[in-house]
């Protein structure tokens, strides 16, 4: 029963982080494209910088953008922020459930540093807090000055923070660390910095005053760079199902890597109605997109072991190995069912997975989760000889 609530806990956590955060970026998405897309041809009405009609769900919706703020403001003026706060409150609660709660399972790799689990957890924290403290003060220092300067040492924070991580602690962990670490930014700059800047404009209209011009602008430097972290901490939520991504043996660089393009992308939609060239982006970002497939592609399984591995030698070996996890009622604390329904309880369901076993016991070393049951690289050699055949066996 234990088991059974975690497992929903797991998914209910998930799936309202799912939901706030297609708000939240929905959101950033809908306001950068209604700011690219507004007509701001002349003649406009007193106070208006630009105008859009559209039409959606059987309605036509009228929208303007002020100059600067309306006379008087509305008694009801909604503020984007929730949607940030959940979605950072949710994240966290999930980090917690799946990586801190079974970190003998998510958070340890006994390959890389042998930190136990306190100390991993204690790692992980520590990055995620630094990073924003980094972050924050290079937003206020000179550096501000000069956006572009401030944008290439910010990515070289992260691809430090990124290195260090998947150093210290299991790849999955260090993937979900950075993701957290920005998305810990991007919230931190929109309660600390946007909604300030915002309420100071409000505030000043209220009183009558000419707003102070520095925190709105300290607010769209940080908005841009949330607008740009966004595809980034997508691509992280959606990396810990792809073994070939976090399974590579340089995999912060494949980070880093798929990252930046996704930075490129972000930025030809940020300027496409600006610079028609700027479609050349897209293209290189594609390019660019193969050459880290072809970079992350596994090498093949070399049979070159003149050994006959059978039957029963492999049921033996995944019963010990692999059992724990991947049966109908696993004893592994953390899972109430088998990890994507893959059930290894008999030689034919062993045969059926054949090429996911070959690719994330014997290529990738992805599995066992942290090497919890102690696999040997002997036992995934041996492994790789009999899939080997299996596989071969299928093609025919």
């Amino acid at each position: 029963m234990e088991q059974h609530i975690y497992e929903w806990l797991n998914l209910l956590i998930r799936w309202i982080h799912m939901i706030v955060g297609i708000a939240w970026i929905g959101a950033s998405f809908y306001f950068n494209w209604l700011e690219n897309r507004l007509n701001r041809a002349a003649p406009q009405e007193p106070g208006i910088a630009g105008n859009l009609w559209a039409v959606h769900g059987g309605g036509f919706y009228h929208l303007k953008k002020f100059e600067v703020a309306p006379d008087k403001l509305p008694a009801n003026l909604h503020w984007f922020k929730w949607e940030a706060y959940t979605t950072w409150l949710s994240g966290m609660a999930l980090l917690i459930v799946v990586y801190y709660l079974n970190s003998q399972a998510f958070m340890l790799d006994p390959g890389k540093s042998g930190l136990d689990s306190t100390l991993a957890i204690g790692f992980g924290v520590t990055s995620i807090c630094l990073a924003w403290l980094v972050y924050d003060l290079l937003c206020k220092s000179p550096l501000k000055r000069l956006p572009l300067v401030l944008g290439l040492v910010i990515v070289a924070l992260l691809a430090l923070m990124a290195w260090q991580l998947d150093a210290a602690i299991s790849s999955r962990a260090a993937y979900i660390h950075v993701g957290a670490a920005i998305g810990t930014i991007m919230v931190a700059n929109v309660f600390f910095v946007i909604m300030p800047g915002q309420r100071e404009l409000v505030n000043a209209l209220e009183e009558g005053r000419q707003p102070d011009p520095e925190p709105g602008k300290n607010a769209l430097l940080r908005s841009r760079h949330n607008n740009y972290f966004t595809l980034p901490v997508l691509f992280i939520m959606i990396s810990n199902h792809f073994p070939s991504t976090y399974g590579h043996g340089e995999a912060w660089l494949v980070l880093l890597a798929v990252s930046l393009i996704s930075v490129a992308v972000r930025h030809y939609f940020n300027i496409r109605h600006l610079h028609k060239a700027a479609i050349w982006v897209l293209p290189a970002a594609f390019a660019a997109m193969v050459g880290v497939m072809i970079y992350t592609a596994p090498k093949e399984f070399s049979n070159t072991r003149h050994v006959h591995v059978s039957d029963q030698d492999v049921s033996i070996l995944v019963r010990q190995r692999c059992l724990s996890c991947h049966a109908s009622q696993p004893t592994q604390p953390g899972f109430a069912t088998a990890p994507a329904g893959i059930m290894l309880e008999d030689i034919e369901q062993i045969r059926l997975h054949a090429r996911r076993i070959m690719t994330s016991a014997v290529i990738t070393h992805t599995m066992p989760l942290g090497n919890l049951t102690g696999m040997t690289e002997q036992e995934r050699a041996m492994l790789g000889v009999w899939l080997d055949g299996v596989i071969k066996e299928q093609e025919q």
